[in-house]
């Protein structure tokens, strides 16, 4: 029987190419966003393709609903909507830090909330969260999306311990910097939110810095990441945690072995 995988923030990127994938290798795929007519080659190709705001608990549960109702499972849940809120923490209104929240952390644990019982049933199940080298390290600018990473990766692994008995993996992507639109989004909501204020020069500076990075030939493709996905998906035995991008193996060294001091000199020199 053909395993049905639902891919969150579907409509783009990582999580487009992650559905074409695992179509191709004869997995019933429903991608899910907000922006119906942003997969509309999905649906093309054979897909399903549903409405998808993880801001709106109606819109989650009729999702998980719509999917049940007619396969009556979901075998794997790919986690993959979420954005970067960038701004001066003392700048990034309360209202955009809890949204940050709502769409990378809550709304994500509230479609597993929703799905884990019929894993359990069947006691078989696979859940993909992408978080990102972000929840490991930091940078200026970033605090909320960085503290929603962050609790992600916690949040991760203690419902990994406890579902194992049912049969459930729970896998963590740990992108470093990747090829899509997402740096430079960032960089726009940095300067929109920061770059006229107390914190003007130094934000303006970060901003420019991630648009040349996003706009350069040195970052790691996304259908590199998205290979990565599906082979998390489909594996017998998945890792717990893959870690894979521009940068993110030595960001990850430095911090750990050499500690926040000499990782933060190292972050700022990027910013003179």
């Amino acid at each position: 029987m053909r395993k049905v995988v639902l891919i969150t923030g579907a409509s783009s990127g990582m999580g487009k190419l992650t559905a074409k994938i695992l179509h191709k290798n004869g997995y019933t795929v429903y991608g899910a966003a907000r922006r119906l007519n942003e997969m509309q080659d999905l649906q093309s190709d054979g897909m399903s393709i549903i409405s998808l705001d993880l801001t709106n608990d109606d819109s989650i549960v009729a999702c998980v609903n719509t999917i049940l109702e007619k396969e009556g499972k979901i075998d794997i849940l790919i986690n993959n909507a979420g954005y970067g809120s960038y701004g001066a923490i003392e700048d990034v209104p309360i209202e955009e830090a809890k949204r940050q929240f709502e769409v990378n952390i809550f709304g994500l644990a509230r479609i597993t909330q929703l799905i884990l019982p019929s894993m359990r049933k069947q006691k078989y199940g696979r859940i993909v969260n992408i978080a990102s080298i972000g929840g490991k390290v930091y940078t200026p600018f970033g605090a909320w999306y960085h503290a929603t990473k962050h609790a992600l990766e916690g949040w991760s692994d203690c419902l990994r311990m406890e579902v194992k008995e049912f049969g459930i993996d729970v896998v963590i992507i740990e992108p470093g910097a990747i090829k899509t639109p997402w740096g430079i989004i960032a960089a726009e909501n940095l300067r929109k939110t920061s770059g006229n204020g107390a914190y003007a020069k130094f934000a303006n500076k970060v901003a420019d810095g991630m648009e040349n990075i996003y706009s350069g030939d040195k970052l790691t493709k996304a259908e590199i990441l998205s290979e990565v996905i599906a082979k998390s998906a489909m594996v017998d035995k998945p890792k717990k945690r893959y870690l894979k991008g521009y940068m993110a193996k030595s960001a990850l060294f430095i911090r750990k072995w050499l500690g926040d001091n000499i990782f933060e000199k190292i972050i700022m020199t990027q910013y003179k």
